[in-house]
Formats: C-alpha cells, structure tokens, sequence
C-alpha cells in the first residue's frame, strides 16, 4: 500500500469525540437549592431563639420603673451605666463575688472533669483489662441518671467530710463527667490508632508521657466540647449550689439573682436583668474561643475523608 493511500485514510477518518464527564443532573440542583419551606422554618426558629436575647438587652437599658410601663422590646433610656454601677455597688460588691465564685466553680471544675474524662475514655478504650465493659456500662447508665436526684446523696457525703458551705462542695462533684468519658472513649477509639502508641512505647516513652504528648494534642476537639458542656453545666447549676451552700459569699451568680428576685420588700429588677445579661457573656466568650478547635477538627477530617479527585482531560 502506498503512503498517498494511507494519508488519504488518516485524513478521511472521523475525529475521536472529546469523553463528555456528567455534570449534575437537574434534580441534583434542585435539591442543592434551600426550599423557601425550610428558610421560613429556620427563621422562625431563628426568631424564637434570639428574641429572648433580644428583650434582655433592651431591658437592661431601662430603669426599674420603665420595665413595666413602657415596650419590653424597644428602649426608651440609656440607663445601662446606671444600672451597671448600681449593680457593682449593690450589697457591697456582692455581685461581682458571685461572678467570681462562678468562674472559679466552672473553669476549676471544667478543666477537672476535662482532664478526667480524657484519662478515662483513653484507658477504657486502648487498655485491657477485667471489667472494663461493666465499668463502661456503669458509666452510659449514671449519663442517664437526672443530676438534681444525686444533690442529696452528695450533700449527705460532704456533711460527713466537713465540706459543706465550702467551695469544694460545688467543685469536687463538677469534676464527673459521665458524658465525656463517654465521648473521650468514642473519639479515642477513632482519632488515637494503636500504631502510634506502640511506637512510642518502642521508643521508650512511659504511659504518662504518651499520654500527655502524644493522645492529649489529638484529643484537642473532643477536650474543648467537653470542657464547654461541662463548663456550662456547672455555670447553670443551681440545686447543688442551693443545698450545699448558705453563705452569700459564696453563693454563684444564679443562685443571687434568684435571692434578688425573691426579695419581697424591695426587688431590685433593674439589677436582676443586668446582672442577667452580665452572667450570658462567658458562656459567649467560652464558646468563641473554642470554636476554632472544632473548625480544625472538621478541616482534618474533611481532607481526611474526602474522595480522591479525578482529574479531567484537558480539552485541544
């Protein structure tokens, strides 16, 4: 066969198509578009949720006497500094010990039962030993268990330890934390592989060491989601505090505002709102500062778990 036939073929054959890759379909992209449905319920309970917000804020603007004859959602003064000074020099300064006592309570007993619960969901799950699903079991059942129905057994334990109306009758309960060795063991289970332990124990590390060097920088998202319910478990707690404690000063601070708003004689509400408000703040700082510790953890296992690319052809 001669060269002239053979270009002659080459340039009557037809050209191969260029493979076309499936874009999404229609239905895909319409299930990708937010329903106007869903948009009104999440407004609605958008609206729910911070309309309470709301009113607290505006009323901490008002006098005692503007609370109840003017709109409890829109302002008419700017009492704020008022009541802010009249809060700080109220019974001596005694709202600012109770905010004090509070973050004494929570921080001291958060970081505890933190750090606890990390030790215990760490060797319930990368050590072996007799009664350890038992011991796990026990710990899933006393989750379930409401916290108001151990205020009195607890009270009864600390009266015999003398430690009734002391600040270790609120903080040596928060150090337990049955939810968050549950979670501690959880994310070991998962984020903690044995390989690396054993390594580390070829290297000659302790178990305390790989402990706190190795297991504690991996635990970092589940240590800062427990050390936020824990720490606004204790915030909120007020039975503990109401059975265990009889000494104003060291009360927290929802258990004074509740003395305030009780008082029959006079009850300062411009203060008791103020102080309200105040009280809301660290639970909004703790959570803004933890958050970054969830955004790496979901950034980590997005890259981690997410699907291998395929590239596409390029197009001549």
């Amino acid at each position: 066969m001669s060269t002239g036939a053979l270009s002659t073929r080459h340039s009557t054959a037809e050209p191969t198509p260029a493979r076309r890759w499936p874009g999404p379909s229609r239905a895909g992209r319409r299930q990708r578009r937010p329903s106007v449905m869903g948009m009104a319920v999440l407004f609605v309970l958008s609206v729910y949720f911070l309309l309470p917000v709301w009113w607290l804020m505006v009323a901490s603007t008002k006098s005692s006497s503007d609370l109840f004859g003017t709109n409890g959602f829109w302002s008419v003064g700017l009492d704020l500094g008022r009541n802010l000074q009249e809060l700080g020099t109220a019974s001596d300064g005694l709202y600012v010990r109770w905010l004090l006592n509070t973050l004494l309570y929570a921080g001291v007993g958060a970081a505890g039962a933190t750090m606890l619960a990390a030790m215990a969901g760490y060797a319930l799950t990368k050590y072996r030993f007799r009664g350890r699903e038992t011991a796990f079991d026990v710990i899933i059942a006393a989750v379930l268990v409401p916290a108001p129905l151990l205020a009195l057994p607890i009270y009864l334990m600390l009266s015999k330890a003398h430690l009734v109306n002391t600040i270790w009758a609120v903080i040596l309960p928060s150090l337990v934390s049955p939810f968050g060795v549950y979670l501690c063991r959880i994310y070991a289970d998962s984020a903690v592989p044995d390989d690396i332990l054993e390594a580390a124990r070829l290297d000659g590390a302790g178990e305390f060491r790989i402990f706190f060097t190795v297991v504690l920088p991996v635990f970092s998202p589940a240590l800062a989601t427990v050390f936020l319910f824990q720490f606004a478990t204790i915030w909120n707690n007020f039975f503990l505090p109401l059975v265990t404690l009889s000494n104003q000063k060291l009360w927290p601070v929802n258990l004074g505002l509740y003395y305030w708003s009780s008082l029959k004689d006079h009850t300062p509400y411009n203060l008791v709102i103020v102080g309200s408000l105040l009280s809301v703040l660290p639970l909004i700082g703790a959570f803004l500062l933890l958050q970054r510790f969830w955004r790496s953890a979901l950034t980590a296992g997005g890259a981690k778990g997410a699907p291998m690319a395929i590239p596409r052809p390029r197009r001549r």
